[in-house]
């Protein structure tokens, strides 16, 4: 058998001495131990907000662009990718082609450990290829010991599209090999797991996080908010949404809640489209060219 690379000195992989004696440990002072361990991801991302803030730009110049964010990553960064993107329709009623998330192993992997597909770089730059990433893309992987092969090859591949390229590990990046280097590194240093290797724990904590971060915030720069609200839904798709776009509409324009309602009707559950028609006293028609004049966003029109 071919001796695996030694990866005794990626971050992720040591043992954390808080925890060593985990198994000993009342539930309530494991309870503790990990609370204690799940505010360090916090604290790591705090030290790469600069870093965090330049993907945002990135993907936010993308999204300006019509490019897509497509997220690459295997086992838990790959169910974290997917379960992102997932996300973004919903939440800002995005195209679901805009923000992709590939596994290894592809949907079977979603519910089930698939743990060889990960050492495979061929298909992650293959998925690169059938996505036909390009020069107004952002390609992001995530690997949390920053070797997984699957990830350096989409990373790699992507890069030779001329995509922009971002890597999200939980490690030092000094130690990764990958040629040529992405254009943007996301180290999150989460520390050593509470139980050792784990990156289901912090390292997925973090990941979460930083994704929440990145797509949130680059939806915000190209109008898909107006302040903390969700203007840029589709608030006939359930009894939910549609309340929540009834109050929405009526926080804006201060209708009262039979005449957000009655207005959302009106507009096709387009809450975007309701308020411009309630400010401007205009069609919906008249109100999506001023949306498509404002590049959707709504600050432009009703300040």
């Amino acid at each position: 058998m071919v001796p695996p690379p030694n990866r005794s000195h990626i971050l992720t992989e040591q043992p954390n001495p808080s925890s060593t004696g985990l198994d000993l440990l009342s539930i309530e002072a494991a309870v503790d131990l990990m609370n204690t361990q799940d505010a360090v991801a916090v604290a790591a991302l705090g030290a790469q907000k600069a870093a965090i803030a330049t993907a945002v730009r990135m993907v936010a110049a993308a999204f300006s662009a019509g490019g897509r964010l497509a997220t690459f990553g295997a086992g838990t960064s790959g169910r974290l990718a997917v379960l992102d993107a997932a996300e973004c329709p919903p939440t800002f009623c995005t195209d679901p082609a805009m923000v992709v998330g590939i596994i290894a192993g592809g949907a079977p992997a979603l519910t089930r450990s698939i743990e060889n597909v990960e050492d495979d770089a061929t298909a992650g730059a293959s998925q690169v290829r059938n996505l036909l990433l390009g020069p107004n893309d952002v390609a992001l992987g995530i690997a949390a010991g920053g070797t997984t092969p699957f990830v350096h090859g989409a990373l790699t591949e992507a890069k030779k599209r001329g995509a922009k390229t971002i890597f999200l590990v939980c490690t030092d990046p000094s130690h990764i090999l990958l040629t040529p280097p992405p254009d943007l590194w996301l180290p999150i240093l989460t520390g050593p797991e509470v139980l050792t290797g784990s990156t289901r724990l912090k390292a997925g904590t973090a990941t979460k996080l930083v994704l929440n971060t990145i797509t949130t915030l680059a939806m915000v720069q190209i109008g898909k908010t107006y302040g903390n609200l969700m203007v840029d839904i589709d608030a006939l798709k359930n009894a939910k949404l549609t309340d929540r776009g009834a109050r929405i509409i009526s926080a804006i324009t201060k209708l009262d809640r039979a005449a957000a309602l009655e207005l959302l009707g009106r507009a096709e559950g387009n809450v975007k489209r309701a308020i411009v028609m309630q400010a401007k006293g205009c069609s919906g028609e008249d109100a999506d060219r001023l949306l498509q004049a404002a590049k959707g966003k709504l600050r432009a029109i009703i300040g």
